[in-house]
């Protein structure tokens, strides 16, 4: 297998990840604070990477970058989940397919004509399969900032992943948005709730430490441009777990709009 489909497939797996986090952290603000949520889900998956972090050097520039990007991002999707579905959320969030290529494009990057049109292909296909004709909230807004978020952190990861290890680049985000997240609960000062345990240790634990080396391994081995398609497979499972855990139906809108969502990852990685 060659380097570059392998980090396609590890990629896939990490939109499965994160697709099943929308259900997840769905449930878990509707009772408890954002800004503990994402702090606490950060430090089980320091805790659990304390180990290998004493042995990593020089990665605390990239860690306070990454780590704001991702804080940014974590933190305006959790905040948006309290107003908004787990299927409109995955949908706005998608949104990111575009704006990476859009951004690399400003930037002076070439972008093949392939991943423009799997970007456009995979913006129809999440809004097939998400958008529920509901009136815009808050959240929708609040969701937003994530899309934009994400999509500036795609391309810094681009530069960081050629220049440090996986294993480096991993303990750089997860320490970084603990500092960050450490900031912003001292910011909020959010009251006392009882936290949902089960919810936090999947979210650190999976979503989080061992996510996070999966972006890291898997971006080293794919563009940026590319890796943002990938991501798009996220609403997809989003849904998924949106039916099975919260009700949300997949209607037959829904299907068609997965199917051009992997339509348009397939043709960005088969390329020529």
């Amino acid at each position: 297998m060659s380097p570059r489909l392998s980090g396609a497939l590890i990629l896939v797996l990490l939109t499965l990840i994160w697709g099943s986090s929308f259900a997840v952290i769905r449930g878990a603000v509707a009772a408890f604070p954002p800004s503990l949520l994402v702090f606490l889900r950060f430090l089980v998956a320091a805790l659990l990477l304390l180990p290998w972090a004493l042995r990593w050097r020089g990665f605390g520039l990239a860690g306070l970058e990454l780590g704001f990007w991702l804080v940014l991002g974590y933190g305006t999707q959790a905040v948006g989940l309290a107003y908004t579905t787990a299927g409109r959320s995955a949908f706005i969030t998608a949104l990111s397919v575009v704006l990476v290529p859009v951004f690399a494009g400003l930037l002076g990057r070439a972008v093949p004509r392939r991943v423009w049109v799997g970007a456009a292909l995979a913006f129809a296909g999440v809004g097939f399969l998400t958008y529920d004709g509901a009136p815009p909230n808050r959240g929708d807004l609040w969701t937003l900032g994530t899309a934009v978020t994400y999509a500036v952190l795609i391309l810094r990861l681009e530069d960081y992943a050629r220049r440090l290890s996986v294993g480096s680049l991993t303990a750089a985000q997860v320490f970084g948005v603990l500092v960050w997240a450490g900031l912003w609960v001292g910011l909020a000062r959010p009251g006392p709730a009882a936290v949902p345990w089960p919810a936090v240790l999947y979210l650190g634990v999976v979503a989080t430490a061992l996510a996070t080396w999966l972006i890291s391994l898997g971006q080293s081995r794919v563009s940026a441009a590319e890796a943002a398609v990938i991501y798009a497979l996220e609403p997809v499972w989003a849904a998924v777990f949106a039916y099975l855990l919260l009700g949300e139906a997949l209607g037959p809108r829904g299907l068609v709009g997965g199917a051009l969502v992997l339509a348009a990852t397939l043709y960005s990685q088969l390329g020529r």
